[in-house]
Formats: structure tokens, C-alpha cells, sequence
């Protein structure tokens, strides 16, 4: 590696976690980053901290990430806002990914919502909010199921055919809900909970590897035992000057080329370490410890 090379690993860290294609045409770093927590507490309203929030974005990018993730849920629409003031005019190799399928009566609620003339109002917001013309990849938040799926994909489909999205991906979802969706239109990537202390996702995982489909891991970080002191994985941390989330994710990275972790902070300073776990290389040894961790 050149001296030059060795100056990009450092300062856009999130290059060193490797690409992945998305749908075949969209390169980003794998290393993300995810804007839920850009809203307010409880994902509702307005930033704490906007000029925070902003600086987070940029900073972001200055390190490398390629790839963020947004839903009109969060806020509502307060995240897509935020990465439009931060960001807009967008980067040509930046990728924004948002969502849409479920409603927020107030703060503590989530309710899903797939009636195809909603999943359209929420595009066009969506396409407002962000400044866009086209977003890259538009995700199913969660399924209806109030509304058989075909209709609630095909909503999708049909806002693809007239350009207004590139790319469609699911949410929460498992192998027979991937398939069924298949049926309807091209499905590019899936997110669902994923991490290495919860792995109930993990033929779901096996299933994008297979069909060349990104697994988008939200909740990338809970590292459980890695963080207790003296613990089976201490020396791994020590052995690294790493720290328990970092080295979650840096398992993630190592686990599977099909995933795309998206981790996200309200934090300049967290952001950085969470990028810089890109840079961490895991011996076999280590890896198969970390596996079995947990």
C-alpha cells in the first residue's frame, strides 16, 4: 500500500470497509450510515441539536460514507429535511435510500401502511423533502398486512416505471415474503434487525447472498458480552485498542460481502469511531471467537 493510500484508509475510513452493488448499477461503500436518530427523541420532530445533526451529515461524508439510510417515518420527514440542508446538492457517488409503509400517530407508534395511493403520496414527499428527481432505492418500511402484498409492490413498480425510483427493497422481512415480492418486481436489497447478538435473520442472509440482494442490518451495533470487562474477547479488544461496538461491526464487515451495516449517531465523535471500525482486520482466530461469543 502506498503512503497516499494509507492517507485515504485514515481519513475516509469507510473506504476501507470495501463496495457492494446495489440492483447492479449503484456502487457505495459498505460501510453506511443510518439517519434515524437525526429526528427528535423518540424518532419524533425536530433534531435536538439540528446544526448538530447537519455537522454529523457532512462529516459523514468527508469520511468515506457513500450510502445513507432515511424513512418519512423518522421525524416524520425530519430526517429527509436534515440530509437535504446538510448535503444538497448531493455528491455524485452519494446514495440516499428512504422509506415508506408506516404511519406515526405520535411519538411511541409505528403503525404500518401499504395502501398503494399512500405508498405514492409518500414517494412524492419523499422525492420533495430530499431534493431529489429520482430517489435510488425506495424500501417497503413494513408489510400491510391490511393489503396483499402484490398491490403494495406494485405501487412501487409502477412509481420505477414512471422514474420517480430506481431501486425497490423490503423491510422486516423473511425468505417467503422476499420471494412473493420477487414475483411482482426486481427486489434489490432487504433490512431487517441483524447484529451479532441476534441472528434469527441469518437464512435470510444466506437467501441475499444467493440471489445478489444487500442485507441492510439496522441495529448493527448490540455487542452484549464483548463489552463486559475481562471478558472472553478482552484480549480481541486490547489486541485492536478497539472498542465493543467497533468490533461488532467490524464482524459484520467480516461476516458476510452482502451486508451493508448502517450504523448511526447523533455524535460527530461517535461517528468517527464507528467509521474507523472499517479499518479493523480480523484474524480467523478472532473472527471464530467473536462468532461464538455470543
Amino acid at each position: 500500500m502506498t503512503s497516499d493510500s494509507t492517507t485515504d484508509s485514515t481519513t475516509r475510513p469507510a473506504e476501507a470497509a470495501g463496495t457492494i452493488r446495489i440492483g447492479g448499477d449503484l456502487t457505495v461503500n459498505r460501510l453506511g450510515f443510518g439517519a434515524m436518530r437525526l429526528a427528535g427523541p423518540n424518532i419524533w420532530g425536530e433534531p435536538t441539536d439540528p446544526e448538530q445533526a447537519v455537522q454529523v451529515l457532512r462529516r459523514a461524508v468527508e469520511l468515506g460514507v457513500t450510502f445513507i439510510d432515511t424513512a418519512d417515518a423518522y421525524g416524520p420527514f425530519t430526517s429527509e429535511t436534515t440530509i437535504r440542508r446538510a448535503l444538497h446538492p448531493y455528491a455524485d457517488d452519494l446514495v440516499i435510500a428512504t422509506k415508506a409503509g408506516q404511519t406515526r400517530p405520535g411519538p411511541y407508534e409505528w403503525v404500518p401502511l401499504g395502501r398503494p395511493e399512500y405508498l405514492r403520496q409518500q414517494a412524492e414527499l419523499s422525492l420533495r423533502h430530499l431534493g431529489l428527481e429520482r430517489i435510488d432505492l425506495f424500501q417497503l418500511h413494513r408489510i400491510d398486512p391490511a393489503v396483499p402484498l402484490e398491490e403494495q409492490i406494485g405501487a412501487l413498480k409502477q412509481l420505477q416505471e414512471e422514474g420517480k425510483i430506481r431501486h425497490i427493497g423490503l423491510s422486516e422481512v423473511t425468505v417467503e415474503e422476499i420471494e412473493r415480492a420477487r414475483r411482482t418486481a426486481e427486489i434489490v436489497s432487504v433490512q431487517n434487525l441483524y447484529n451479532l447478538a441476534d441472528r434469527k435473520y441469518e437464512d435470510v442472509l444466506h437467501y441475499c447472498e444467493q440471489h445478489g440482494l444487500a442485507f441492510i442490518p439496522w441495529f448493527p451495533m448490540a455487542s452484549g458480552e464483548l463489552a463486559q470487562p475481562g471478558g472472553r474477547l478482552a484480549s480481541v479488544l486490547a489486541s485492536h485498542s478497539a472498542t465493543a461496538p467497533q468490533l461488532a461491526l467490524a464482524w459484520l464487515l467480516r461476516h458476510s460481502p452482502a451486508l451493508l451495516p448502517i450504523p448511526g449517531t447523533t455524535s460527530v465523535e461517535h461517528l468517527e469511531e464507528n467509521t474507523a471500525s472499517a479499518l479493523i482486520d480480523l484474524s480467523d482466530e478472532e473472527y471464530e471467537a467473536i462468532s461464538a461469543a455470543l
